[in-house]
């Protein structure tokens, strides 16, 4: 592979030579079949093949060895090809150049894989309560996901309590917590407070359960009120939808992709991980049906499949989907060729929302599933026929768009609500 690239004999044989020599064939090879550009090759294999000089010199004997080595070689690299940056992003995107290929390639040697192998930080306060993981997914029944958010804001309570010196829960107070909720909620939404104030309430009462703390410290964190229908839905109009759509450029591939997935979000509701998740075998193209299988509330729903919808979805696999074994419908746009995150389907519907001028709060994947259901609702359909149809878990879920009439209020708005 190594030949494909570099013309002189010379070259290829001065790289093998490398102590890390194997290691940068075997991901010269991986950056061609994920399809990388040339430049990149070119750009990578000098920093590797200094890494492996650099690593070898510190004592690395093996990849396992040289993972210690990864940062120092970053900061090396920086004080060398960063002193000319006038800022310090800059400077930072120098040391990323040169750590993210070689992380890449350890990686890639170590583990078979880039990205999905990487170990998870460890749970947070796992020393002194061990169980806590265990109990979210077995006793609570918690999905992964899930558990990660409340490991998130434990995070935060372990950093606040090193910053003030308390070295062990059992010395955690009320009013040290109510410091560190008056400190975390500054910034955040009011469901996020809620479910920071519900974790904490969870953990301080599984804490005493198991005898870690003396008291039941769970009383102290009164989670805030949040009425149901205090918040007016996401929807846009289906006029802006269109004009959203028009935005796309379908002529290139991040066009194609980005249309299809738009589509599917505007007209079945689906949530950005549902998108995200399709696989090839979800799409029954004889009998014309979509399956969305593992929703939120545990079920799966079927759709007809629109024919706008099946164009778009056939315009992206025949002319921009990689080829690649891997049985998801969208994937990244440039390489390393992975299956889309829900994170990259919300930044999409963002992305053509802000340039199509459309104005709306928390802009996102779920404007679109919004907007879905705003129609149906102002199509008067039974809201258990939408709630159904976009996976609702309880008609609850469904009610909140039935409390405004979002037409009515804008012609309130544009003053022409007399008659009203």
């Amino acid at each position: 592979m190594l030949e494909r690239y570099f013309i002189r004999p010379a070259t290829v044989d001065r790289i093998r030579a490398n102590v890390a020599g194997a290691y940068i064939e075997h991901y010269v090879s991986w950056l061609r079949t994920q399809g990388y550009a040339d430049r990149n090759v070119f750009k990578r294999v000098p920093i590797l093949c200094q890494f492996g000089e650099f690593a070898s010199a510190r004592g690395a004997i093996d990849g396992q060895t040289a993972l210690e080595h990864v940062e120092p070689f970053a900061q090396y690299w920086e004080s060398i090809h960063g002193k000319s940056c006038r800022s310090e992003a800059a400077r930072a995107k120098v040391a990323f150049d040169a750590r993210n290929p070689v992380r890449q390639m350890l990686e890639l040697a170590l583990y078979g894989s880039v990205g999905p192998h990487r170990q998870r930080k460890p749970f947070p306060f796992q020393a002194e309560v061990p169980g806590f993981s265990g109990y979210l997914r077995d006793e609570r029944g918690l999905k992964d996901d899930t558990i990660e958010r409340h490991a998130y804001y434990l995070n935060g309570l372990s950093t606040f309590l090193d910053r003030a010196g308390v070295a062990s829960l059992a010395s955690a107070s009320p009013p040290l917590l109510a410091a560190f909720l008056v400190e975390r909620c500054a910034g955040l939404e009011r469901t996020s407070r809620r479910d920071l104030c519900g974790t904490l309430r969870i953990f301080l009462r599984y804490c005493y359960r198991e005898r870690i703390i003396k008291r039941d410290l769970s009383a102290a964190v009164e989670v805030p009120r949040l009425h149901r229908l205090a918040s007016v839905p996401r929807a846009i109009t289906w006029d802006e939808v269109r004009d959203m759509l028009g935005c796309v450029d379908r002529r290139c591939a991040l066009g194609r992709r980005d249309y299809a997935m738009l589509l599917l979000l505007a007209t079945y509701g689906l949530r950005g991980n549902e998108v995200a998740q399709l696989t090839l075998e979800d799409i029954d193209w004889q009998r014309e049906r979509l399956s969305i299988p593992q929703r939120k509330a545990g079920h799966w729903s079927a759709y007809p499949l629109a024919g706008i919808v099946a164009e778009a979805i056939i315009d992206y696999l025949k002319n921009a989907r990689p080829q690649t074994a891997d049985r998801h419908v969208f994937f990244r746009s440039m390489a390393p060729w992975r299956p889309i995150s829900s994170a990259a389907v919300s930044s999409a519907a963002v992305r053509y929302l802000q340039r199509a001028g459309v104005r709306v709060h928390r802009a996102g994947a779920h404007t679109l599933r919004h907007t879905c259901v705003q129609r149906l609702v102002d199509a008067e359909f039974s809201l258990k026929t939408i709630g159904d149809y976009v996976g609702h878990r309880s008609p609850q879920s469904t009610k909140i768009y039935t409390k405004v009439d979002l037409a009515a209020l804008r012609e309130v708005a544009l003053g022409n609500g007399e008659a009203l």
